[in-house]
């Protein structure tokens, strides 16, 4: 979404973690949380879908394998009913008391899997995020870029979502590398180590830290 310009919190940083399955995304929000905490900062660590009581009863049916197969339209505004309830009970009261917020998927991840997997059309799509999330961007999405059949590779047992084909998957990668913009977004080759990975997410978050 290089072109929404979207509201930013006035107080408070908004960061998120974003990338295909098996890319390290809460490893490494754990260390970004861990690294915040250690130099004093007020942190929320959170992710989508299912970090509110609602959200956690959305999410088992969006990623148990039981549910079998849905309308893509109706997925897509499942994840968005996750995202409002998440944006109003645990983003936005962190943010507006000048807390960090980390949060492991958000928009992007909307665009890429319901937007490129499911080929739902991008705008109307937009349109439904931004209107669940009242515009709100991060002011730094990071982004772990691996090839699918790596980052696959790593589940023993898979979700609806992981269960998806690599065409499903590489069609995600695509639309999220297709959606970095340098201003925004820091990508980052989920192949590294983790300590060199999190070093990388340090030093961009630490321009935005003030």
């Amino acid at each position: 979404m290089s072109d929404w310009p979207g509201v930013y919190a006035e107080t408070g940083l908004f960061l998120c973690l974003e990338g295909g399955e098996g890319a390290g995304k809460s490893t490494q929000a754990g260390l970004l949380r861990q690294w915040l905490s250690e130099t004093g900062h007020d942190v929320v660590l959170t992710h989508e879908p299912g970090d509110t009581p609602v959200g956690r009863q959305v999410r088992e049916i969006l990623l148990d394998p039981a549910t079998g197969a849905l309308a893509p339209r109706a997925e897509a505004l499942l994840y968005a009913a996750d995202k409002a309830e998440h944006l109003d009970k645990v983003v936005w009261p962190a943010l507006r008391r000048g807390a960090v917020v980390v949060t492991d998927r958000y928009v992007d991840s909307t665009l890429a899997y319901q937007g490129a997997g499911r080929d739902l059309p991008q705008d109307e799509l937009e349109d439904v995020v931004r209107w669940a999330t009242g515009d709100l961007r991060p002011h730094l999405t990071v982004l772990l870029d691996l090839e699918p059949e790596s980052g696959l590779g790593r589940f023993a047992e898979r979700d609806r979502i992981e269960g998806e084909s690599v065409a499903f998957h590489r069609r995600v990668r695509e639309r999220f590398l297709a959606l970095a913009t340098p201003d925004r977004h820091l990508v980052v080759d989920a192949r590294l180590a983790p300590d060199e990975i999190a070093a990388q997410v340090r030093s961009r978050v630490e321009g935005l830290l003030g």
